[in-house]
């Protein structure tokens, strides 16, 4: 099990990041007044993000609920951790290319499985929330932090100096994925500097029109 989960592991990190669409032309819906789309080349794929050009589009139904039941689904703080920046929309995509494009980093969907072949971010790897869970005795953890650049030491704590920095996110404001997985990784050493926290999630996502990635796809 523990082969498996690294392999699957690895190959996410490797190769999560999907090929989306060509580039843009004209277009009336841009991201902000000077950014029509945005566009990046990893090395390895060529990802662009652009907004739904339908002015009559409106949100997936799944994600247009106002009141979930509370628990589970309660509206989170800004912060999901003390030293831990809150990213909106513009600052994950300067993430993608400042710290996915030139492998320092990985935005990282902490959502179940199911859900992240529904649909993510471009350039998003999955790491579920689960794989952080429980306790000392969690046999994936280990594993996990080394694949993220941590090393252990003789004492038996972690070096995270080399270590990747990570945008996190899930469902949007009412879901708790990602900030449990960044708890976990705080708990574990992880530094608050190498950790961000995208609190509006697939739910902003999707409200502002933005590209969505559907693994597996033909082109995804």
């Amino acid at each position: 099990m523990r082969k498996f989960l690294r392999a699957s592991l690895s190959c996410a990190l490797a190769c999560g990041i999907g090929i989306i669409a060509s580039g843009a032309s004209a277009q009336d819906v841009n991201i902000t007044q000077d950014l029509p789309f945005f566009e990046f080349d990893n090395g390895q794929r060529f990802i662009v993000i652009e907004r739904n050009q339908d002015n009559e589009a409106v949100i997936d139904p799944s994600f247009a609920k106002t009141s979930r039941p509370c628990p589970p689904f309660c509206i989170h703080p800004m912060s999901a951790g003390p030293g831990v920046d809150t990213y909106g929309e513009l600052e994950i995509m300067s993430f993608l290319e400042d710290k996915v494009a030139t492998g320092r980093g990985y935005l990282v969907d902490a959502r179940l499985r199911n859900w992240y072949d529904a649909g993510t971010i471009p350039g998003s790897v999955n790491l579920p929330f689960t794989l952080f869970e429980g306790d000392e005795q969690n046999p994936f953890l280990d594993g996990i932090l080394q694949l993220l650049g941590g090393k252990p030491n003789a004492e038996g704590k972690w070096d995270f100096s080399e270590a990747k920095e990570l945008a996190l996110f899930c469902n949007g404001p009412w879901c708790d994925q990602s900030p449990r997985a960044i708890r976990k990784l705080l708990e574990a050493g992880y530094p608050p500097s190498k950790l961000k926290y995208y609190r509006g999630g697939m739910q902003n996502w999707l409200l502002l029109g933005l590209t969505v990635e559907i693994p597996g796809a033909p082109g995804g």
